[in-house]
């Protein structure tokens, strides 16, 4: 059975400074016609860098739409102009100071494809440098490091609820297992 679904028409409904909602009536492969609520994001880098004691660097920093303060990876959206990987090494540098190197892309993330079309593109790197962070206005964080072996354990122990986050931690505990980092 082909699973395509045809898009028959689109209707911006929001178009924000970061996100562009539409509402698309679509033909469904059987020929019905059916209606989807679709969220346009620019897309996403995250970057797990590893110290020489193969300690992770991550940020913690309250996130609006869940009302709480999470621990996360360094990451953000992507910019114009810039590939993914220029994006995570931006982002790494602003939000904890590091400067990395020996980067290796651990793929690329679909946080919910139900809804958006957002990929968060995925990177592991050691450390090169470490100074002070340069946080884009607005943006408020504390540094912590976590050995790579405990951050697996708190992901495992449902403590890193962000999804880019757990995967990372993963792809990269499984990645330098192996050799492959």
């Amino acid at each position: 059975m082909k699973l395509i679904e045809k898009t028959l028409s689109s209707k911006t409904v929001f178009d924000g400074k970061i996100l562009q909602i539409t509402h698309d009536d679509i033909e469904l492969p059987d020929g019905r016609r059916s209606k989807r609520e679709v969220v346009n994001h620019p897309g996403g880098v995250c970057v797990a860098a590893l110290d020489e004691d193969n300690n992770l660097i991550f940020v913690r920093q309250f996130r609006y739409p869940y009302k709480e303060v999470v621990l996360e990876l360094p990451a953000g959206k992507l910019e114009k102009g810039s590939t993914p990987l220029e994006n995570g090494k931006r982002e790494l540098l602003e939000e904890t100071g590091a400067v990395g190197y020996s980067y290796a892309s651990l793929g690329q993330l679909y946080p919910s494809p139900g809804y958006t079309n957002e990929i968060i593109h995925l990177y592991a790197c050691k450390i090169k440098s470490q100074g002070e962070s340069r946080p884009d206005e607005g943006e408020f964080l504390n540094i912590e490091k976590i050995p790579l072996e405990k951050a697996v354990e708190m992901v495992l122990n449902n403590q890193l609820p962000d999804a880019k986050t757990q995967t990372a931690v993963l792809k990269t505990a499984l990645l330098l297992k192996s050799g492959k980092i």
